[in-house]
């Protein structure tokens, strides 16, 4: 095992709002790898939403001054003794937010360890890619697809993945009408694999770089967060983490239409009105994280289809005001840390 002295990373020093400065950076030791993970250079992470969560203290801490970061293209450096021989030095590798499932439980057991009781995820139970060395166990490291750069293809380990997964979970009928409610890092992403699989998109969203990225991407319209679309949806995923958004969502679907919630925080829904919201047997679903084969799944169809990953870029040292202006809806795309 090699000692490679210290390096610099970005912890949540004290979870709470992004003007309460909670992140805080230091120089730590470089990881040491367990004997079934890889040791891997930090290229690229990306700036999520969940990792905005983690700072504020929206999630609960998992990890005492964690260091956050799931989105994380990476080389490998060093591989341990029981850690396969499916990687070695100099491979790039994706670690995305699923970390560990028990893989013996009943939802291991039958292809759903996304709901294993017992997964640990990067960045929230161990520490993240805001850092310039991060670790990840062997089994749920990722290949990576060709064609993209460092920072292209760190946004998809999150950003995508739960987006296709949500996607997946509204059960969007071929040629069918998908809302989107938020279009920021995922939803830009979700939309591509919509559009290649012919869905008309309608996009809701506040923000206007966000509006004019939807209709450059191809959404047939856009509009104003809680507005209603132009005709009534097959299916919706709400990726904006507000609970108020839940009412006007349900109510634009269709007879028969799912709402996938694809965030891992939201705040509380308003009230739900039987007749309006939810008869004719309209649906709300979650999405909780991802499967290794969703994972795999999504970047196969990466590989296959070239997307635009819009992806504004900051330095390591600015991951905390990458933050603050992700917070602050200054983000058209997905933000990717450059190390």
């Amino acid at each position: 095992m090699t000692d490679m002295g210290t390096m610099t990373a970005w912890q949540v020093a004290s979870p709470g709002p992004m003007s309460s400065r909670p992140l805080q950076r230091v120089t730590v030791s470089t990881p040491q790898p367990r004997p079934d993970e890889l040791l891997v250079k930090v290229l690229a992470c990306g700036v999520c939403r969940t990792d905005l969560h983690v700072a504020e203290g929206d999630l609960a801490v998992h990890r005492p001054k964690v260091i956050p970061g799931h989105e994380v293209v990476g080389e490998v450096v060093e591989v341990g003794a029981e850690a396969g021989g499916e990687f070695v030095p100099g491979d790039r590798v994706g670690v995305a937010w699923l970390r560990h499932t028990c893989g013996q439980c009943a939802y291991c057991l039958r292809g759903r360890e996304n709901l294993c009781p017992s997964s640990l995820y990067t960045g929230w139970d161990a520490d993240g890619g805001y850092a310039e060395f991060t670790t990840v166990p062997a089994a749920f490291a990722l290949r990576l697809p060709r064609g993209y750069s460092d920072v292209e293809l760190a946004p998809l380990l999150c950003a995508g993945i739960i987006g296709y997964r949500a996607l997946l979970r509204t059960d969007l009928p071929s040629g069918g009408r998908l809302g989107l409610y938020g279009f920021g890092g995922s939803a830009h992403l979700t939309a591509q694999v919509a559009l290649a699989q012919g869905a008309r998109v309608h996009v809701m969203t506040r923000g206007e770089r966000a509006r004019e990225l939807a209709l450059a991407l191809g959404a047939s319209s856009v509009q104003g967060s809680a507005d209603m679309p132009p005709e009534p949806l097959d299916a919706a995923i709400l990726f904006a983490p507000v609970g108020d958004l839940v009412l006007p969502a349900l109510a634009a679907l269709d007879r028969g239409g799912i709402l996938a919630i694809a965030g891992i925080h939201l705040s509380d829904i308003p009230t739900l009105n039987y007749q309006r919201h939810l008869f004719y047997e309209r649906e709300i679903r979650s999405v909780t994280a991802n499967t290794r084969a969703d994972a795999r799944d999504f970047l196969a169809f990466a590989g296959a289809h070239r997307m635009a990953v819009i992806t504004p870029e900051y330095g390591l040292a600015r991951a905390d005001v990458a933050l603050a202006d992700l917070s602050a809806g200054r983000i058209a795309g997905a933000a990717v840390l450059r190390v």
